[in-house]
C-alpha cells in the first residue's frame, strides 16, 4: 500500500505535477484546438520520460560501464578531479564541504592512497562565487584523515574538466609523473579520459561514485516521476563527449 501511495504522490507533487497539469490542459484544449492538445500531451510525455528514474538509469549505465576499476595499479600518482563544494559550511576541522559526488571520489582516493602510498594531485577550483574551492577543501579533509601534507598537491584553479586536464598536465610535467591514476565519478570518466587524451596525457581510469547498480531492476517506482537528476547528468556527459569530437 505504501508504494501505491508513493506512486500516486509522484503525479501530484513536482516534478510529476507538471506532467499531470499538461495532460489536463490537453483534455481542456481537445475540443477547441486539437493541435494544442496534442502538443500538450507530447510535452507531458517527454517530461515524463525525462523525470522517471529508469530513463536516467538507462542513459547513465553505458557511461558507468565504459571503464572498470583495474585489478592492479600501475601508476606513480593519484589524480582526483573536483565535483563540487560548498563554501563556508561547518566541517570538523574548518569551513567548506565537498559535494556528494566529490566526497565519494575522495573516499576512493584515500583508500587507494592507503593501498599504494602514492602522491595525490587534487584538481578543482572555485567554480561559482558561492561555491567552495574544491582542491583546498579536499586537501584539508585528506590531511585530517591522516594523509601527510607533503603527499598532496592542490591544483585550485580549474573550473571545467578541460582545465582540470590542462592544469594537471603541467603538474605532471613539473613533478615528472608519467603514469597518473585518474579518479572521478564513473559517469564522468569517459569525458574526463577524453579530455586528457586530447592533450596527450594517458591515464589509468579508476572510476568511483557510481549512480546506478550493475543490475537494472524493473519495478513500479522506476516509472514514477522524480527529479530527473540522473537523466540530466547523462545528457550533460553525452553533450560534452560530442563537443570533444569536433
Amino acid at each position: 500500500m505504501e508504494y501505491i501511495i508513493k506512486f500516486m504522490y509522484s503525479f501530484i507533487l513536482p516534478p510529476g505535477l507538471f506532467c499531470t497539469l499538461l495532460v489536463l490542459l490537453g483534455f481542456r484544449l481537445f475540443r477547441r484546438y486539437r493541435p494544442g492538445a496534442l502538443a500538450a500531451w507530447c510535452l507531458s510525455f517527454l517530461l515524463y520520460l525525462f523525470f522517471i528514474p529508469i530513463t536516467g538509469i538507462l542513459l547513465v549505465h553505458p557511461l558507468e560501464d565504459r571503464y572498470q576499476p583495474p585489478e592492479q595499479w600501475d601508476g606513480d600518482v593519484i589524480v582526483m578531479l573536483g565535483g563540487g563544494a560548498t563554501r563556508g559550511t561547518p566541517d570538523v576541522n574548518g569551513k567548506g564541504n565537498l559535494s556528494g559526488n566529490a566526497a565519494n571520489r575522495l573516499l576512493t582516493v584515500l583508500r587507494l592512497y592507503n593501498e599504494t602510498n602514492l602522491p595525490i594531485i587534487l584538481s578543482g577550483g572555485q567554480v561559482y562565487a558561492d561555491s567552495g574551492t574544491e582542491a583546498d577543501i579536499a586537501k584539508r579533509q585528506l590531511m585530517s584523515l591522516g594523509v601527510p601534507e607533503n603527499k598532496i598537491t592542490a591544483e585550485n584553479k580549474s573550473i571545467t574538466t578541460r582545465t582540470n586536464a590542462e592544469n594537471t598536465k603541467k603538474l605532471l610535467a613539473t613533478y615528472h609523473y608519467k603514469r597518473p591514476i585518474l579518479v572521478t565519478s564513473a559517469f564522468h570518466m569517459p569525458r574526463a579520459v577524453k579530455n586528457f587524451e586530447k592533450i596527450g596525457v594517458s591515464v589509468q581510469p579508476y572510476p568511483a561514485d557510481y549512480l546506478t547498480s550493475r543490475k537494472i531492476a524493473i519495478y513500479p517506482m522506476q516509472f514514477a516521476p522524480s527529479g530527473g537528476y540522473a537523466a540530466f547528468i547523462a545528457i550533460k556527459e553525452y553533450v560534452g563527449l560530442l563537443a570533444l569530437s569536433f
